[in-house]
Parts: structure tokens; sequence; C-alpha cells
């Protein structure tokens, strides 16, 4: 038996109690042979039932032989007459889903139930029987159903419903032939019958558009009289507007009326489906807004705490897209600051924040420090970062949400609370110029403090970049050093670098910075000492007051355009000479794995001229390939190899895709071919291509493959000539041409006489996108900033109807070749604007750094503003000649 537990008084020092604890499967098992008792004792048969499906529930399985031997010991308690345990009967039998040997057995007891007058025993045989047969007892029984959903009883007309849900996904071709009947029961007066029944119809005719939109427009006329099929009707209305949207760009949205009529139900359930459908429209108006925000304001005075949760969430949402439309709530939001559910009052004050005007803010503050003690970290996050949001709305009023930044960033929290408030005060700081002073010094405040590592290095790192810009540059000094004594190697480090940056920009401070580095020579952490020799090295040894010279300035502030994982590969492969690693040697196109490659891989070689196991590096591979062919060895330095494009359909018999080398003066297309025929042997194989619709290119040499056998990767080569120095585009149509010898499996032989062959391959392009170099930058602000305005080229383009502002970003970005900084190519979901920031090298070795400004209008109709920063005017001329075509 259950082992009863003492409750303690002490709500919360109260253990843990369950009637359960310690029952076991074997003792429960011996426990079931009372079924079999001659006199059955129902109380003590359903305690027994109940500790069965307690260890089914619990994770508890049971072996066939015992699930059998309950199972029929189960199906003797029919014969007991108590409705208790006939429900209980029921629950166990479903639980155990007998196989279909065994259904049989219940088969005509439940059928018997099914047409009892007991309406207990009907509503859960029928339950039962459809959770536990097959389509063919389904047929015998389906007559029975039919005549189940138009009961006059709501349980028994219910459970037929719900039943023919759960049979929808495995028999639907029977409960499709209900509809009538279902149709029937959607004029139910009974509540649950008409929400289950609708339910059911919607489910099944979800695949036919029309005949869903025939329903709805049917029932949005008034006869739905229960509050949950109404909220059903709501939900599939906002799908059929939704859908009619697509189609339909102008004019009246239809069924609006309906949804607006629906905020005038008596149930706060409708009203409530009804509000937040109208906000989560597409291209909703503030017309159209105003009657759904006015109720959702009254729920926000509702005594119901789940009531003023929903409103203040859907706000919440509104506010992102319509701040304009939620400023009229702000009053009684305020009072929601103080609720006693935090979610409540998170979901309040970042709904302020988003909507709150500039007059508000200081009242707003003051409340929202009060509350900031008394939620957790995540809802802090949340509230931090609409701080942030709105200090930039306002700039105006930086010192009063500086302020609280800083006085939260001295209270207990958590990391990613710290973080998120440093990279608030960072991004107010590079976007409020007079913000900049007061918050580098909150900055090392809190860094004299700070126990996190990674939040000390990257506030060291952004004073060495923003401190010697500032009006009173030694003022930051003190706080820098003292990372020097007091911190760990990381830290100290990292405030090596700093101190370094400071005496390479205010040549005043050298000769104290050069004092301090050199008390650095002695640190006990060898990635100090050498930091600090570098960095006495290269400004200079003797500290004396002269100018930094431009190349140590790019040092220690360029942006490391390299990726980190190609310079570790070239360390790696770097054998110690005389002669000197050579960081200019380190290929800087961003490796990325093609989808082609990433779908075949593990099926085929890979067929690009390197062992299958490993993959293909980038261009250090193609380059030492392309220089062992003496017709190639004069074209010069590599600028950049493609990823490779597929020619041919999956799963055909000879596959091939193509990699493009741009030269210079030259592009060479590389055929990697494969032979999927155990048959065939391929001879004097190579591609014929047609330049005629790319006239600036000239066929200068080819190199065809001598032999191609089975399932054994080769190249052949083709080689086109164009003007030096310009991006030259055109279409190029492939033609494989081989001579076949037929092979026989079994022994190898290769028959000496062969017949000429050719197959056609899909066209290849020389896209603009072909020039320019995928390469990052770390810091872009700094990167833009360091390139002037000299060469800087400003437009703006009209990109027509597009279905998303994600689909416009991606067709840019993917029509220049550039790769995306700072994550800027990730769209919001709802967004009407974006910035996207883009950098990357043009053939000759130039820097490219772009600047995109999306923003599309209630058409779709999509406008951008382009803006190119390069060290070439003829280059950044040419990015907006690419978009301009």
């Amino acid at each position: 038996m259950a082992q009863f537990v003492k409750k303690d008084d002490d709500r919360d020092e109260e253990a843990e109690y369950s009637p359960f604890l310690g029952i076991e499967k074997g003792a429960v098992l011996q426990e079931a042979r009372v079924f079999n008792d001659p006199q059955l004792d129902s109380r003590r048969c359903s305690q027994v039932i109940t500790k069965l499906l307690y260890l089914l529930n619990q994770g508890e399985t049971f072996t066939k032989v015992e699930a059998t031997e309950v199972f029929f010991s189960v199906t003797k308690l029919f014969q007991a007459k108590d409705i208790g345990l006939r429900r209980m009967v029921y629950l166990i039998i479903k639980e155990l889903s007998p196989s279909s040997d065994e259904v049989i057995i219940v088969t005509s007891s439940l059928m018997k139930d099914m047409n009892s007058k007991t309406d207990v025993y009907r509503a859960n045989a029928i339950r039962v029987l459809c959770r536990i047969t097959d389509g063919t007892l389904l047929t015998q029984i389906e007559r029975y159903l039919k005549q189940a959903i138009v009961d006059k009883n709501p349980v028994v007309a219910s459970a037929a419903l719900v039943s023919g849900i759960h049979l929808l996904q495995t028999n639907p071709e029977i409960v499709k032939r209900w509809s009538n009947e279902v149709q029937e029961a959607v004029q139910s007066r009974a509540a649950l019958v008409q929400f289950h029944a609708l339910a059911l119809l919607h489910q099944i005719r979800q695949n036919d558009r029309l005949a869903v939109s025939k329903l709805v427009t049917s029932l949005t006329r008034g006869t739905v009289r229960s509050p949950l099929a109404q909220c059903l009707l709501i939900r599939y209305t906002s799908q059929v507007i939704r859908e009619s949207s697509m189609n339909n760009q102008g004019g009246e949205r239809p069924f609006y009326d309906f949804l607006e009529g629906c905020l005038r139900h008596k149930a706060e359930m409708v009203i409530f489906e009804a509000a937040r459908a109208i906000t989560e429209l597409n291209g909703v108006t503030s017309r159209e807004l105003t009657p759904a925000i006015t109720v959702l304001q009254l729920f926000l005075s509702s005594s119901k705490p789940v009531l003023r949760f929903a409103a203040v969430r859907t706000l919440n949402k509104v506010a992102m897209s319509h701040p304009m439309a939620v400023t009229n709530c702000n009053i009684d939001m305020e009072s929601l600051i103080s609720d006693q559910n935090r979610s409540i009052a998170t979901l309040a004050i970042t709904t302020l924040l988003k909507t709150g005007n500039e007059s508000g803010v200081d009242r707003l503050m003051k409340q929202i420090t009060n509350f900031m003690s008394d939620i957790a970290d995540e809802f802090k996050i949340v509230v931090v970062d609409a701080i942030r949001s709105l200090c930039l709305k306002f700039p105006l009023k930086y010192r009063t949400l500086m302020n609280f930044l800083s006085n939260i960033l001295r209270e207990e929290g958590g990391f990613e609370y710290k973080k998120a408030i440093v990279d608030s005060i960072v991004i107010l700081i590079r976007d409020i110029p007079d913000a900049k002073e007061s918050g580098l010094l909150h900055l090392c405040e809190f860094i004299e403090d700070c126990e996190f590592t990674y939040l000390s290095t990257q506030i060291l790192h952004f004073l060495g970049v923003e401190g010697p810009k500032t009006s009173d540059p030694s003022k930051y000094i003190r706080y820098i050093y003292n990372r020097v004594i007091l911190e760990n190697a990381t830290v100290r480090a990292s405030a090596v670098s700093t101190l370094a940056k400071f005496g390479a920009v205010v040549d005043s401070l050298k000769p104290r910075i050069f004092v301090l580095l050199r008390r650095c020579l002695y640190d006990n952490d060898d990635e100090v000492r050498d930091r600090a020799t570098l960095y006495l090295n290269t400004l200079g040894g003797d500290g004396s007051v002269v100018e930094t010279d431009k190349e140590v300035k790019e040092f220690l502030f360029g942006s490391l355009d390299i990726p980190l994982a190609n310079l570790e590969t070239s360390l790696k492969n770097y054998e110690p000479s005389e002669e000197p690693f050579d960081i200019s040697s380190v290929p800087r196109e961003v490796k990325s794995v093609p989808l082609a490659e990433k779908k075949s891989a593990g099926k085929k070689p890979t067929a690009l001229g390197a062992p299958a196991a490993t993959p293909i590096s980038t261009v250090d591979t193609y380059e030492k390939l392309l220089s062992s062919i003496p017709e190639f060895s004069s074209f010069g330095q590599l600028f950049k190899s493609s990823a490779p494009v597929e020619l041919t359909e999956a799963e055909t018999e000879y596959a091939v895709n193509v990699v493009k080398h741009i030269f210079d003066k030259h592009v060479v297309f590389q055929y990697n071919c494969t032979n999927t025929i155990p048959e065939q042997l391929l001879e004097n194989v190579a591609v014929v291509v047609d330049a005629s619709e790319a006239e600036e290119f000239a066929e200068v040499a080819t190199k065809p493959l001598k032999a191609l056998p089975y399932d054994t990767p080769g190249q052949t080569f083709v080689a086109f000539e164009k003007p030096e120095g310009v991006p030259a585009v055109g279409r190029f149509s492939n033609v494989l041409k081989f001579f076949v010898k037929e092979v026989d499996p079994s022994t190898g032989e290769v028959e000496e006489d062969g017949v000429e062959d050719e197959y056609q391959l899909e066209d290849s392009e020389i896209v603009a996108a072909d020039y320019m170099l995928k390469v990052g930058v770390s810091n872009f602000r700094n990167a833009w900033e360091s390139l002037g305005p000299d060469f800087e080229r400003v437009d703006e383009y009209g990109l027509g109807p597009r279905e998303s502002l994600s689909d416009a970003v991606s067709a840019v970005i993917t029509l220049l070749g550039m790769q995306p900084c700072e994550g800027t190519e990730v769209v919001a979901g709802n967004s009407r604007s974006h910035s996207c920031l883009l950098s990357g090298v043009y053939m000759g070795n130039v820097k490219v750094l772009v600047r995109l400004s999306f923003g599309v209008d209630s058409s779709k109709e999509v406008a951008m503003k382009l803006a190119v920063r390069s060290e070439d005017e003829s280059v950044s001329d040419a990015i907006h000649d690419i978009v301009a075509n």
C-alpha cells in the first residue's frame, strides 16, 4: 500500500507527497489477480487499475506476456455493474493497446456498451473502440458512429466527434464519409459538441481552400453559439484572410467586419481571440487596429491575471510594428508595473519603453528602478534591450538612461545580463557622440570590479579604440594599468594592447605609456611579456614624443582581413626555415562548403583534384593544381576560385561540375567529371565550350582528360582570355565529348573498338560576383572610417515588388558576392526597414565596404540606398554599375 507521509505545516519545507510512493510493478501485477475473484470487490479493483495506470504513465513497460495477462484479467470486469469501475476498465484497455488478435475479445462487450442505455457507457465505449480497432472493424461500426455524432446526449456526440478527429490520421477515407452528420452537429446547441464538430469539419476540408472559405462564409453569419467554437472560427477566418490577401492585393479586406463584430461578444475568450487576430493581420492599418486596441486596453484593468497578461503580451507585439497605436494604453500599463505577476510587469515595462514619449522617460525610469531587483535575469535582459532602443529613439535623454544602465551594471547579476548591459552602453557610445565620455567612465568603473574575463577584455578593447579620441585620454590610463596589476593573464594581455593603442594615437602620452609597458616586461605570463616587447619595438623603443607611423597605427587598429581558420591552416603548414612566415601568402577567401558538396558527401568522390577523404581547401590547393599545368602557368596569381557548380542532374550517367578560376587577364573553367557507369571507359574526354553569348572572352587553351574509368574523378580544363582588369560577364554553353569503350565488369577487360559520343551539360555563367572575394572585417565601423569618404559613392535604387524584405536583402548579397558583417544579413520577420553591412576584396586586391539601407512600402515595393567605399574610385563606380544593370 502507499506509504503516507505527514505533511509539514510550513509550505516552504513541505516534502513532495505522492500516494503511489514506493509501488513496484511486480507487486501490482500480483495484486491484479483480484480481477479473477468470483466475488469482485469493485473498489479494490479500481485501486489496482489506478496503480497500473500510474506505472504505465510513468514510463514503466510491460512485457508482451504481462500485458496480455492483465488485459485478459481486465476483460472479466465487464460483468461488474459498478459505473466507476467500468470507466477504469475503459481507461486501462486504451492504455494497454491490445493487439489485433486480442481486440476481438472485448469488441462484443464494447459494442454492447456502445448501444447501452447508460450514456456514460456509450461515450466511453466509442472512445475505446475507435482507439483500439483497425479499418476493417471500423467499417462494421461506422453506422453506430454516425448515429452517435447526431445523438441528443452531448457527451456521446462529443465522444464520437473527438474519435473522428483521431481516426482522421489513420482512416481518413472513412471519416470523410461522415461530412453530413458532422455538418449537422455544427448546428448543435451544446457548446462542446459544436466546438468538436467545427474542428473535425475543418480538418476534413483543410486541403480544399475553396471548401474552407465556404465553411467560414456560412458560419460567420451568426450560427455559432459556443465560445470555444467561435474562437476556432476566428482562427479559420484569419487563415482565409491571409490566403486571400496573397491573391488580392487591393480593395476591402474580407471578413474584417466579422472579426470586429466578435469584439462585442459576451465571452472574454472570443473578444481576446478576435483582438489578437486583428493585430496579426498582414499590413493592418491604424484604423483597423483601433477597435482591437480599445478592448485590449479594457483587459489591462481586469481583475483576472490571465486577461491582463494576454492583453499586455498582445500589445507588446503590436508596439514593435505600430508603436503609436498603443500609446493610448500607456497610463493603464504604467499601473501594471507594480503588478504582483512579474511576467505582466515586465511586458508592461518593455511595451512602455517602446511606446513612451520623451517627456515621460524620467518618470518611467524611476518606476523601473524599484522593479528591477524583483525579477529574474532573463526578464532584466528584455528590459535592458528595450532601454537601449528607447535611448537611440530619444538621444537627448542619454544621461538618464546611461545612469540607469551604469547603476544596474554595479548590481548583482549573471554573465548574460551583464553582457547585455555592456553591449547596450557600447552601442549608445558609438551612436550618440555626446554619451561617449560618461559611457567610457561607467565602463572603466565596472572593470574595476568585474568578475567576467570576457567582459573585461571586451571593454578594454573598446577603450583602446574610443579612449584616445576623447578630450582627455590620460584619465583612462589609471583604470587600464590597474588591470595589469590586479587581473588574470588574459585581462593583463588585453590591457597591454590597450595601453599600446593609447601610446600610438596620443603622442604626448607616449613616454608615460613606455614606462608602464617596460614594467610589463617582468610579468610572469609569456603572452603579456611578448605583447609588451612587441609594442615597445613597434612604437619606437626610446619613447620620445614623436608621431607614430601610419603603418603602426594600421597594425594596431586595422582589422585583420584574413579569416582566422585560413591563418591557422597556413601556420600549421609553415615549415620553420630561414625564410620568415609571409602573412600575405594566407588565402583571404572565406571558406564555405557548397550545397552540392554537402549533399554528395560520403556518396561519391569529390572530383576536385584532391583526396576524396579530405575537404578541399580553396585557393591554395587550386593554385598548386593550375600552376602544375604548363598551359596555365603563365597566367599569374590566382585571384579567386568559385564553389563547384553542378552541370548535371543527380543520379545521371555522368556527373560533372565546374569550378571557375579567376585571373587578372584569364578565366579557367575546371570541369570535374565522374563516370558512374561500370561497363564503360571514357577516353579523350573534353568539354566543348560555346562562348557566343560571352563576347569579351576568347578561348586560348584546352586540356582534355586522357581516360575516365568508372567512379574515378578526373578533370578537364578550358581557358579563356579577357580584357585585363575588366569584370567581363557572359554565358557559356557546354557539351561533354568523349570516346566510349565497353568494359567487362567481371574481368575489367576493355574492348579495343569504341564510338565517339557527346553529352549535353547545363550552361555556366561568369557573373559580377565572381570578381569579388568574401573577406570579413572584425570591426566594420573602424574599417569604414579608415577607408574615408574620398572614394565614397551613394545612390538609391528601386528593387521592385518582393515577397519579403529578406528576399531583397539575400538577392543583393548574392548579386554582389560580398561577405555580410556583424550578422546584418538576418532580417526580422515583421521589419519594414533594414540595414546590411558587406565587405570584400575586388579584383586587383582592392578593399570594398558596402552599406545597404532597405525599406518596403505597403505594396511590397522595395527601395534601397547603396553606399560604397573602396580604395579605388573606379571600383566604387563598378559596384554601383553592377546593381544598376
